[in-house]
């Protein structure tokens, strides 16, 4: 018979069991209702989670310079070559085919894992691998109506030239100033005349190998031909004209350019729109490119007068006011910088700047040019005293084509004085807009009526103009019409022109500025619109004229009327002049 304590705690051993049962029951009842009201949101969180880290990748990935540049390999052209002193190296790409209509969008996946193998990555520094992670996010076209397909020309219209820099010029060592990419040799800052980084001894005619490395790194190429808003054609043409300027005859100075023609009018993409949607850049004036006759002593070759030239839309570095086809955009300056903040930085410093000189000159007489007024304007200088400093180029011209003496004496000048050379327009306007310089113009050849995409339409916002016929005639006193500017209005033009800066600079085509537009963006911009507003007429009215008198396009191109205008006169003269 069991006892009172047995039978105790055998009741109590039974209470635990069923206490203990019950808080698992309870418990699981608990975490049941738990994950049932809350399963949706822990859900939710994980997704959450899940597309921050997702998106905290991406913009990782987008904040890289160059990380947008998906299948590069597709849409380079088949060698990019990068020339030294000693010679010439070429880096490998990948020729464009012509079957291929995939666009290069940055919001495009490799399709395969051999496409996906063989694209680059692109870092800060240009192309240096061959990983690439693609970007896994569907986003808005952000290039839609800015695609540039890039035509693969042979090389014997552009690289070849390269290769062969030796033969370039008949008075300067090209080799070294179509180095990095058409930037020319570093420029040291010993003299502390510039800032540190950024800065290369560029040739004035550099300019289409310089542009055509800046459209390798163009965010929105494209190998489908049908979406390009504007198709690129990167024939050197004035490296080809520049060899052949001096003991060549007339058929070998327009050989190149014929051939190329010929190669365009064949390609299909030519044909959809009769080459009205192609452009190039020309990296010299437009005079070189307009001979009138077939004499040999006759300047320059005929390329800009061929039908095909005509048709399409041609960037050279002072334009003719006359005709409806050529642009101008900026001569390429000293400074190609890689970052923003190397151009805040630099205006920072022009607005610092200490000026001592009332104004300054750099150039030499034109005494063959019965119009010409730079010696009238080398006397006033040299009659200025300390108002004014000259760089003689006829004496002084090792200093003229030195970089650290034209910058060192435009940064410590008020005003920079700009006349008509050989022509109307002068690398030197850019110079002294790049020093913070004011450029005093003497005719709107000059700037005014070329440079449409790139300097304010109201010109006396960044600059003075002052009519060479006073200046030749001996009636105006440059020093005292200078000197009658207030401080105000010189601080504001100042400020004008330091803001100009990035608009007349072209970047260092390894890299790419993230937030300033540069003269190359603006370049290709401008190009865009007018392709665009040929569209806009054949699709309204079946065909394209220029509706206009050719010889009033810097007036329609500037106002959009062709009415009477207060410098008519300084464009009286025959289309076939330059001076």
């Amino acid at each position: 018979m069991r006892t009172h304590r047995e039978l105790m705690e055998k009741s109590n051993v039974r209470n635990c069991r069923n206490y203990f049962w019950f808080v698992i029951f309870a418990s699981s009842v608990f975490w049941l209702f738990f994950f049932y009201f809350h399963s949706s949101d822990i859900i939710k969180g994980m997704n959450r989670f899940t597309s921050s880290t997702n998106e905290y990748a991406y913009s990782v990935v987008s904040r890289e310079p160059n990380s947008l540049l998906l299948k590069e390999n597709s849409i380079e052209a088949s060698t990019r070559l990068s020339l030294i002193d000693n010679g010439v190296q070429p880096v490998n790409r990948l020729p464009v085919t012509e079957k291929e209509a995939e666009p290069f969008n940055e919001t495009i996946f490799a399709e395969n894992e051999n496409e996906l193998g063989n694209s680059p990555s692109v870092t800060e520094k240009g192309i240096e691998s061959d990983n690439e992670i693609p970007i896994m996010e569907n986003r808005e076209d952000a290039c839609s109506g800015r695609y540039i397909y890039v035509h693969n020309i042979p090389n014997q219209f552009n690289y070849d030239m390269l290769k062969n820099c030796s033969s370039l010029s008949e008075w300067t060592d090209m080799c070294r100033f179509v180095s990095n990419s058409g930037l020319g040799p570093p420029l040291v800052n010993s003299k502390r005349v510039f800032s540190g980084t950024g800065w290369f001894r560029t040739n004035q005619f550099a300019l289409e190998v310089i542009f055509h490395n800046r459209m390798k790194q163009y965010r929105c190429l494209t190998n489908n031909s049908s979406m390009a808003s504007a198709i690129y054609v990167p024939f050197y043409a004035g490296l080809d004209v520049g060899r052949y300027l001096w003991g060549f005859n007339t058929s070998m100075r327009d050989s190149a350019s014929l051939e190329l023609a010929k190669w365009l009018g064949a390609r299909h993409e030519w044909k959809v729109m009769a080459g009205r949607d192609h452009f190039l850049v020309a990296g010299r004036i437009s005079w070189d490119f307009r001979r009138l006759t077939d004499d040999n002593s006759d300047w320059g070759n005929k390329f800009m007068l061929s039908p095909e030239a005509k048709n399409m839309s041609v960037l050279v570095i002072e334009s003719s006011p006359w005709s409806s086809n050529d642009f101008a955009i900026p001569y390429p300056t000293y400074f190609h910088p890689s970052r923003d903040c190397e151009v805040f930085q630099w205006q920072n410093r022009m607005r610092r700047q200490k000026r001592p000189l009332l104004f300054s000159f750099a150039g030499a007489p034109r005494p063959s040019l019965n119009r010409s007024i730079r010696g009238q304007i080398i006397d006033q200088c040299q009659a200025s005293g300390r108002k004014c400093k000259l760089l003689k180029c006829d004496t002084d011209e090792n200093k003229c084509h030195n970089p650290y003496s034209v910058m060192k004496m435009f940064q410590s000048s008020v005003f920079c004085l700009q006349p008509p050379g050989d022509s109307y327009t002068r690398r030197s306007a850019f110079d002294s807009i790049l020093a913070g310089c004011i450029p005093v113009f003497f005719h709107p050849g000059s700037a005014y009526v070329q440079y449409i995409w790139h300097l304010p339409q109201n010109y006396t916002k960044y600059s003075v103009f002052v009519p060479e016929e006073g200046i030749r005639k001996g009636k105006v006193s440059i020093k005292k019409l200078l000197l009658r500017i207030s401080k105000e209005e010189v601080k504001a033009m100042r400020e004008e022109v330091i803001s100009l800066i990035p608009r007349i600079i072209y970047a260092d085509p390894s890299s790419r500025l993230e937030i300033l537009e540069d003269a190359f963006d603006l370049a290709v911009q401008g190009v865009i619109e007018k392709v665009n507003s040929v569209r806009r007429e054949i699709r309204e009215r079946g065909n394209y004229s220029v509706g206009y008198a050719e010889e009033n396009s810097w007036k329609y191109n500037l106002f959009g009327t062709e009415g009477e205008h207060e410098w008519d006169p300084f464009f009286s003269v025959p289309k076939d002049s330059n001076s």
